[in-house]
């Protein structure tokens, strides 16, 4: 049967049916009684990896025994150590003093510390230079993206499509935030047209605009003289929000460029004039929590504030034990370990999809994911929702395409997105869990092909409590 709407499909069922993911703004408005058992509580809906996690736990999946499992979904990379990388650090001293309450933007030594590895790697030979006042450390990239969230004004925000997934929660949740979206076009590489944004600019009376640098979900990466544009426009009294978390996940090709990062900090020119907010965290040590903004003065005294309602600063003791880890020299050949294993594992992954006849259309440059077209599977497997749900009856996550239509909103018939076909991949895991995740997509489209899709987009468990399993 030919598929034209989300009522049609049960995959697209379950998720309008999970807390948050219904329309919004559409009349009549009724109330879901899983959504508001609260009065006046209003669900923000779940970010794509949650509800992945949480379709995944439903179908038996368990952090205790998450080896028995591929995580293709993972939003985050492998922890362990790497070939040519340094020891995984396993312990630290824990002054007295840090034990206390760290200020809400964060211990200067490693404010300092932040300051100085910018200026060293993209600001050297420039008058203007980074010091500690420029940089507010915070707890995680998400809590920096709402420390900023919180502090702009009544305004009109430019975003991209597909971008962040999180974008969704803050653009929904942060009201004075008006959002106005561009959809990037897979024919030209998902590439952002900085004059057809300054367009806009004038047109549509943009305030800010917020991006990821290099791209989350496409692995592509915004450079050279293109980023040099993008970060002019911050000095066109127009605010540029870039988060470069995946700046350190270039694969360049030729040997010359191992160790190389990107970031808007190399075109700035005036660190404290140019409206240019950078968001960014690495090292792969996730649960260590430590990001950091960076901007002008005036910005980091209003992070502080806003941090003080919103998450009341980073992990103090952790703070202290990342400092070293911001040394330059060490910085530097953390880069290039990183980058020759997971330029590695992309090309392993990439070379495997194209055995199953699932060629990417738009290789990843950088990050550490795969923007999967499945188009051409057959239906109903060729959308990323049930392409996800029938993964899952194989012990394997991947995100739907569409939680990366940023739609705060939720209006949009699903099959109307154009993120609808696609699913992330995440290259982030160890290779073996990779490998596994591959044999489960290889499962099912052998059985794809051979059988039809008779088979597919049903009979779905929605919990484990749910006594017939499955949707009706």
């Amino acid at each position: 049967m030919h598929l034209t709407h989300e009522k049609e499909s049960e995959a697209h069922q379950i998720f309008r049916q999970s807390a948050g993911h219904k329309p919004k703004g559409l009349l009549p408005q009724t109330i879901n009684p899983d959504e508001e058992t609260v009065p006046g509580i209003e669900h923000p809906g779940s970010t794509g990896v949650i509800y992945c996690s949480d379709r995944a736990i439903a179908n038996g999946f368990s952090y205790a025994q998450a080896h028995e499992w591929a995580n293709l979904g993972q939003g985050a990379p492998e922890v362990g150590d790497i070939p040519g990388a340094a020891p995984r650090p396993t312990s630290f001293t824990m002054p007295e003093d840090s034990l206390e309450y760290a200020p809400t933007t964060g211990v200067k030594a490693l404010r300092e510390a932040v300051a100085n590895l910018y200026n060293h790697t993209y600001r050297k030979g420039k008058k203007s230079q980074y010091t500690f006042e420029n940089v507010c450390i915070v707890p995680g990239g998400r809590a920096g993206l709402s420390r900023v969230a919180a502090v702009v004004g009544d305004v009109y925000c430019s975003y991209q499509i597909p971008d962040y997934t999180a974008y969704d929660q803050v653009l929904g949740a942060f009201k004075r935030l008006v959002p106005v979206p561009t959809a990037l076009e897979p024919e030209n590489g998902y590439k952002l047209d900085i004059a057809q944004t300054k367009k806009d600019i004038r047109t549509q009376g943009l305030a800010v605009i917020i991006a990821s640098n290099p791209r989350n979900p496409t692995g592509q990466v915004i450079k050279g003289n293109d980023l040099k544009e993008l970060v002019s426009i911050g000095r066109e009294h127009t605010t540029v929000i870039l988060d470069e978390f995946y700046s350190w996940y270039m694969y360049p090709e030729n040997d010359k460029d191992w160790g190389q990062s990107v970031s808007s900090a190399a075109y700035i020119e005036d660190v404290n004039q140019d409206s240019v907010v950078i968001i960014d965290e690495n090292w792969r040590l996730p649960g260590w929590r430590i990001c950091w903004v960076i901007g002008p003065k005036n910005l980091i005294t209003a992070l502080s504030q806003s941090g003080s309602f919103l998450d009341g600063g980073a992990n103090h003791p952790l703070q202290l034990a990342a400092i070293p880890l911001l040394d330059p020299k060490f910085v530097k050949h953390e880069k290039v370990a990183l980058q020759k294993h997971f330029k590695h594992k992309r090309d392993h992954v990439l070379a495997r999809l194209h055995d199953l006849q699932l060629d990417v259309h738009v290789p990843p440059t950088s990050t550490f994911y795969i923007w999967l077209d499945l188009t051409n599977l057959p239906e109903p497997l060729n959308n990323g929702l049930t392409f996800f749900e029938e993964l899952l009856k194989e012990q394997t996550i991947v995100i739907p395409g569409i939680f990366f239509d940023i739609n705060p909103a939720h209006r949009r018939n699903l099959f109307s997105s154009p993120c609808h076909p696609f699913v992330r991949l995440s290259f982030g895991p160890p290779l073996a869990d990779l490998d596994k995740g591959l044999d489960a997509i290889g499962r099912v489209i052998k059985r794809a092909r051979k059988e039809g899709g008779k088979s597919f987009g049903h009979s779905y468990r929605k919990s484990l409590d749910f006594t017939e399993g499955v949707i009706s």
